[in-house]
């Protein structure tokens, strides 16, 4: 079958393939990685399972991102799936850093080379997935009015997925186009010689404002935070580099394995900014500036950790930063300071030439949350308290409701009745970001309180570590999980005193989506473990070793 999405459409989607009591043993939403990575563990632990996108191909968040400019911050060669050694030698990636295009063209060759269209219906959006105690299972609803049963429900739909619309007086009232970013037309959008205006600068305005710029007759971006940009140092892959990775590749998977962020970094360097001469520590700066998230890992061990060596690495940046930016205004606001925030209590962007189109005439930098707050958008344009500013086109570039956001988008209704979102109301706790008490039988996938990691690295570790869940019901004739209260406070606790340790916990302060403070409708909460990917890892193996003393079987 082909990897169209016509051809996936034309496979029956009534076909169930359950063992009887179930249409499915396993019902999935979401078919990017984690979709593709389903498919291929519990088939191969002999599960019958469908996975529903409402997206019209398999991609996640690369199906929606049109957005000029959107690429990928993790490189190439482990920005993938690692299940098969033989894919990994047969796809060549193009670029250190892929552009959507060629990472969506990635997930099809997975899905082709796999032959998992059969087991994919797009164009399907879930309405409502409801615990039915008498089933014991789970029914899930479609917007086209069908229904399906499955003993497990799991959720793909990824950490950043739902996006946080602001609530700006007017917005309704604009004549031209006004779209969140991940909605950017699939169709394309002329917008050459339009002039635009950017809502929010974080790592999606960072990534479109350079392509914008090349033929808008202007852009405005409007900043409510600065953020700590690293360069990204983009380079094409060559037939030599291209070798030595395809010849290393356990290694490379070995790195991503045992790293705190699951990157294919070197381990610590086993030094400390604070207690590295001056002059050493410039030179080692200057070193390992070579473009990706390598320089905070790789320098020093102390970066976030230590409040006087993150200041040390801000200062570094701030400096890189204001090479690059012409006028000394500009860069004032363009850069953060150590005072402002931390270092990584808000992510960090790669910048792929962001800083200099503030040097080009028909781009715009206005300051929104000291200098002219956002007031309304009118028909022609947005209005600030100091001025008017005329848009043929706005884009809402401000991030997504992280974690949790698609998880509350639709009716997820456990055995007490309760939706999630009612759960997560006040404190958006789990076990480990796959098991959720009130939820039997459910998973998730990298959901909250799961760290902050190289996500096709994290995503196929939960996998594993669900599949092996599965295989332990279905060999040993288990109906059903009822995840330990006690286990979720256990984790939730341990979450919020290992956050509490780190600078990454002044997030709030600046509205980081990495505590949901971006978001209007609930306060800040804990959502990322940051104790690391690799223990956290190690922790699911250990559950698993020990047969799953978070959950309680029957």
């Amino acid at each position: 079958m082909t990897g169209s999405a016509t051809g996936v459409q034309d496979a029956p989607s009534a076909e169930k393939t359950g063992g009887g009591t179930f249409d499915f043993d396993v019902i999935g939403v979401g078919a990017g990685f984690a979709g593709l990575c389903m498919i291929h563990y519990f088939r191969e632990a002999g599960l019958s399972i469908r996975v529903f996108d409402r997206a019209p191909d398999v991609g996640g968040t690369w199906a929606w991102n049109h957005y000029p400019g959107a690429a990928t911050d993790s490189e190439s060669y482990y920005y993938c799936l690692t299940f098969s050694r033989e894919l990994l030698q047969e796809w060549s990636w193009t670029k250190r850093y892929p552009g959507r295009e060629e990472t969506q063209a990635y997930m099809r060759f997975v899905a082709d080379k796999c032959d998992m269209w059969p087991h994919i219906q797009l164009n399907t959006e879930i309405t409502e997935a409801r615990f039915d105690e008498a089933l014991g299972g789970w029914r899930i609803k479609t917007g086209a009015g069908e229904s399906y049963t499955a003993k497990y429900f799991v959720s793909g739909m990824g950490m950043i997925s739902e996006p946080m619309i602001p609530r700006i007086k007017g917005m309704d009232r604009f004549e031209g186009p006004l779209f969140h970013s991940s909605k950017w037309p699939s169709h394309g959008l002329d917008y050459a010689g339009k002039r635009i205006g950017v809502i929010g600068a974080g790592a999606t305005s960072v990534q479109m404002v350079p392509e914008l710029a090349k033929t808008a007759a202007q852009v405005t971006v409007f900043q409510r935070t600065p953020n700590y940009i690293l360069p990204a140092m983009q380079r094409e892959m060559t037939p030599e580099w291209e070798r030595e990775i395809k010849e290393n590749y356990d290694a490379i998977i070995a790195k991503c394995r045992n790293h705190v962020f699951g990157m294919a970094f070197e381990g610590p360097p086993g030094r400390n900014a604070v207690d590295t001469d001056p002059e050493e520590r410039q030179r080692i700066f200057e070193e390992h500036w070579n473009g990706s998230f390598r320089w905070v890992f790789e320098t020093f061990d102390d970066l976030l950790a230590s409040p006087e060596a993150n200041r040390m690495a801000a200062d570094f940046i701030g400096a890189k930063m204001r090479e690059r930016v012409e006028d000394p205004a500009i860069a004032d606001l363009l850069v953060p300071t150590f005072d402002d925030y931390p270092l990584f209590a808000k992510r960090p962007p790669l910048d792929h030439g962001y800083l200099e189109a503030f040097n080009r005439d028909n781009v715009t930098l206005v300051d929104i949350k000291k200098a002219e707050p956002i007031v309304e958008i009118d028909e022609t344009g947005i209005v600030t308290t100091k001025a008017h500013y005329d848009c043929d086109i706005i884009v809402l570039s401000t991030g997504f409701k992280a974690y949790t956001g698609a998880l509350e988008a639709f009716p997820i209704i456990g055995e007490d009745g309760r939706t999630m979102a009612e759960k997560w109301q006040a404190e958006s706790g789990s076990i480990m970001g796959v098991f959720v008490s009130g939820f039997p039988n459910l998973f998730m996938i990298t959901g909250p309180q799961a760290p902050f990691a190289n996500l096709p690295t994290s995503i196929e570790q939960n996998v594993r570590y669900i599949t092996k869940c599965m295989e332990k019901m279905e060999s040993e004739g288990l109906s059903l999980f009822h995840p330990r209260r006690e286990a979720e406070i256990e984790w939730t606790r341990q979450t919020a005193e290992i956050h509490g340790q780190t600078l990454m916990a002044q997030g709030d302060k600046v509205n980081s989506w990495m505590m949901g403070a971006n978001r209007d409708d609930k306060g800040a909460r804990v959502l990322i473990y940051f104790g690391g990917a690799n223990r956290y890892y190690d922790a699911m193996e250990e559950s698993a070793s020990e047969g799953f003393p978070e959950l309680e079987f029957e």
